[in-house]
């Protein structure tokens, strides 16, 4: 029987999402379903709800699975969902934004690159490796789909430094187009897009109506009429000085690059409609409504599922049934885009059929585009290389190189805000020489 085994399972609403999904997929419902997590009262929520969705949506026909035991969980898989997060909200995200507060440097969303990206990577990347050491051992033919942040950084050090199949997920690339759109009040049937760069910092180089004419044009003469706030700002303002629409939320973009966030200019944060500290408020309010969400999904014998857009459950379908899809994917740069580097993890159209994830050669991008790229991966290669070599040199470099903190902070100030959080992360990072 097929198994699927998904890594922190306790992330309920999303093991909704991909478990609940693979249960309305008739080519792969008949299967073996494996939760993990470290957290097992949440464990246990998620499997009573897909147990629920399994009888009410599937018959039944899937086999269900609680494991705490992550090596057991793994074994025989053919395909393994990796969300997890190392750390929590409390303390360790509450501690990548406080922290660096105390320096004067500002962070919307934190989880992909900039000090919280940095820290978040540290955390993860060696569990990362521990996965792939009992993958590699029982079940080394298995696909993991990765949707944990920083996703670039995470995925890029798997495909370097382990033997693991992997794919790296994420929202942003499906909804791109239609932001967009929907932002300038234009309508999104028929539209057709070339997407490609870095995860989070991927370039809508191509966007079409139905008759294969060219909609930039009319977009940036749409958005140069618009007068009110709105919460795009930041991603249509690249667009007007770099060409180009970028795949992730303005929250996100604003701390990738030097040019909001600034202590000398904090008149930008309203200008530009930035959201400080959206994170924390997120992971509160998510908190919040689990609290009214639990008994709706973990005790509620009437709950049903709609198959939803997210990658997982169709990739599965593309590769057992090999009947080819197109995705988003995070790969390695085995050449793709020859103006990025080729240690970089880069986010690609890819093909998904039997034979596995085929990525598309994309060729050089806009040289004003691989410029910018070029200065996440930066950081994004130096965090992989501290977590590999656990140089807290490394540490410092990935930090004085990223755009944002670079942009706000002296060499003194990096350093000194990186022991700190390096000694207030010790229960969560190796130790660094």
């Amino acid at each position: 029987m097929l198994k699927i085994t998904f890594m922190g399972a306790g992330s309920s609403v999303f093991a909704k999402n991909v478990l609940g999904d693979v249960m309305l997929t008739p080519a792969i419902q008949n299967c073996n379903i494996a939760l993990y997590d470290i957290d097992e009262v949440r464990l246990e929520e998620s499997y009573n709800m897909l147990c629920i969705i399994n009888k009410n949506c599937n018959e039944g026909r899937a086999s269900i699975t609680k494991y705490t035991d992550r090596k057991e969980a793994l074994r025989g898989a053919s395909y393994i969902v990796n969300a997890i997060q190392v750390g929590g909200y409390e303390p360790c995200t509450v501690t990548d934004f406080e922290i660096p507060k105390k320096y004067g440097l500002q962070q919307t969303i934190g989880d992909t690159l900039g000090i919280g990206g940095i820290f978040r990577a540290l955390r993860t990347i060696p569990v990362m490796f521990d996965f792939a050491r009992d993958i590699e051992e029982v079940c080394p033919n298995a696909w993991l789909l990765n949707y944990t942040n920083p996703m670039a950084m995470i995925t890029g050090a798997m495909q370097r430094y382990t033997n693991v199949k992997m794919v790296g997920l994420c929202h942003s690339v499906q909804v791109c187009s239609k932001s967009l759109l929907k932002t300038v009040g234009l309508e999104a049937d028929g539209v057709t897009d070339k997407i490609a760069g870095i995860n989070h910092m991927a370039w809508l180089l191509e966007i079409r109506d139905k008759d294969g004419n060219d909609l930039y044009p009319q977009i940036k003469r749409l958005a140069a009429e618009k007068t009110e706030k709105h919460d795009n700002m930041v991603r249509i303002e690249i667009m007007k000085h770099f060409g180009y629409y970028v795949t992730e939320s303005s929250e996100h973009l604003a701390e990738y690059l030097p040019y909001w966030i600034k202590n000398t200019h904090p008149e930008l944060i309203d200008k530009f409609n930035i959201p400080i500290d959206e994170y924390l408020r997120r992971c509160v309010n998510q908190i919040k409504k689990w609290e009214t969400q639990r008994d709706e999904l973990t005790k509620n014998h009437e709950l049903t599922h709609k198959r939803t857009h997210e990658y997982g459950s169709y990739i599965i379908e593309a590769m057992e049934t090999n009947k080819p899809i197109k995705i988003g994917g995070n790969v390695q740069n085995t050449g793709l885009i020859p103006n990025l580097p080729s240690e970089a993890c880069v986010e690609v159209p890819c093909l998904v059929d039997s034979s596995g994830v085929t990525p598309c050669y994309i060729g050089n991008l806009p040289e004003q585009l691989a410029a910018l790229n070029r200065t996440n991966i930066n950081t994004q290669l130096l965090t992989i290389e501290a977590a590999v070599t656990r140089k807290k040199e490394s540490i410092y470099h990935a930090a004085m190189l990223d755009p944002h903190t670079g942009s706000e902070l002296t060499i003194d100030e990096i350093k000194a805000l990186c022991d700190e959080l390096i000694e207030a992360h010790v229960d969560w990072l190796p130790k660094y020489a």
